[in-house]
């Protein structure tokens, strides 16, 4: 029997910057409404954006890592009145790469971005090495009786001098 291959970590967030400034949105779920409504999932404070100005949907490749699709619109398929500025380019749908640029509108953005975490075959967490048995490890016999004046101590104020007698 084999083992199935892990899959990677992903995270992905969308960085709004709006009225309300700057945020960031952890992005989990399958879907998210975008827009100024407040029933939107990802609400947009502006008053130059569609009520429902476009939806993303997660999709999955086919190595089994996922990113977001993002369409203009809402979930009828209505588009928005200034519809979407993606990397520059009006586009009415785009599948997402980490560093896009998504405009809304007049001072409403989003940069995407998506991080990928491998993972190792086997456990998720690492394992430590064996024990070697001739591993040593030195201790000064004067950090174990708690006797400070034996143990070796470091004066990094060596109280020199220049030639005109000010201290160094």
């Amino acid at each position: 029997m084999t083992a199935p291959i892990p899959q990677p970590q992903q995270e992905h967030l969308l960085i709004v910057e709006d009225a309300r400034g700057r945020r960031s949105v952890p992005l989990l779920a399958g879907q998210y409404s975008i827009g100024r409504d407040r029933s939107c999932d990802i609400h947009l404070s502006s008053q130059f954006v569609s009520r429902h100005h476009a939806i993303l949907t997660r999709q999955t490749r086919g190595d089994g890592t996922a990113f977001y699709r993002i369409a203009d619109g809402d979930a009828q398929g209505r588009p928005s009145v200034n519809g979407l500025l993606i990397n520059g380019r009006k586009i009415s749908q785009h599948n997402l790469q980490h560093g896009d640029e998504v405009i809304f509108g007049p001072q409403v953005s989003a940069i995407y971005q998506a991080r990928i975490f491998p993972t190792r075959h086997g456990d998720e967490l690492p394992t430590p090495p064996p024990e070697d048995p001739f591993d040593i490890t030195l201790i000064d016999p004067a950090m174990m009786s708690g006797d400070t004046e034996g143990a070796s101590h470091h004066n990094y104020d060596s109280g020199a001098a220049s030639e005109d007698g000010e201290d160094l």
